[in-house]
């Protein structure tokens, strides 16, 4: 494979300079260390818009959102389907996922809504299969054994709108303050070694 070809590693966390934005950047570099490049995309930069629940989407030609011109969220769903390997890292809030990503995720409605479409006009249709997505989920708390569950649903039901899946996730836990990550050499190298084994499986296909 193509070294260009490499993930695109989606930052989830409002907050520049934390534990997530350590782990998309350990993430990277075990995917250098594999042969690869990895693109990191920061979604605090883009406007997202939370969805109205209009239901809109359930009718309107090609199941298009009516916010679609007013943000940036089409533009982040084509760069996740297009990705040669999706990877999305995110810090954990109230046992979930933090507000702007899941404004995003809550706009992938309307892919939903076009699996529901395209079920009705063609029922004979096989649902295609699901490709794997990476997800790194870093938490403050150090306990909690639903820690990392509400994201992981969450997620698991998101990516099947983009044909993709989650595979073994990484949840690192007790990394709160914003050099945690990096002053933790045993959770930055297990970040680096996702990094590596993402990058060689991706290489494989």
């Amino acid at each position: 494979m193509d070294s260009a070809a490499g993930p695109v590693v989606f930052a989830c966390s409002p907050r520049g300079g934390g534990n997530t934005d350590r782990a998309c950047a350990l993430f990277a570099e075990g995917v250098a260390q594999a042969g690869g490049r990895a693109r990191i995309v920061y979604l605090r930069d883009y406007a997202l818009v939370p969805c109205l629940g209009c239901r809109k989407c359930a009718v309107s030609p090609g199941n298009a959102c009516v916010l679609a011109a007013r943000d940036d969220c089409e533009r982040l769903f084509r760069l996740i389907g297009e990705a040669p390997l999706a990877v999305f890292c995110s810090p954990v809030y109230f046992y979930h996922l933090p507000a702007g990503f899941k404004a995003l995720i809550d706009r992938a409605q309307r892919f939903y809504e076009l699996r529901r479409t395209l079920a009705a006009l063609y029922p004979e249709r096989e649902e295609p299969g699901l490709a794997p997505a990476r997800v790194v989920l870093v938490a403050g708390r150090p306990r909690g054994e639903k820690l990392f569950a509400g994201s992981l649903l969450t997620l698991t039901y998101f990516l099947k709108c983009f044909l993709l899946e989650p595979a073994e996730p990484l949840t690192l836990r007790g990394l709160d303050e914003p050099g945690d990550l990096a002053a933790n050499l045993d959770a930055a190298e297990a970040v680096r070694a996702y990094g590596r084994l993402s990058m060689t499986e991706l290489a494989r296909r």
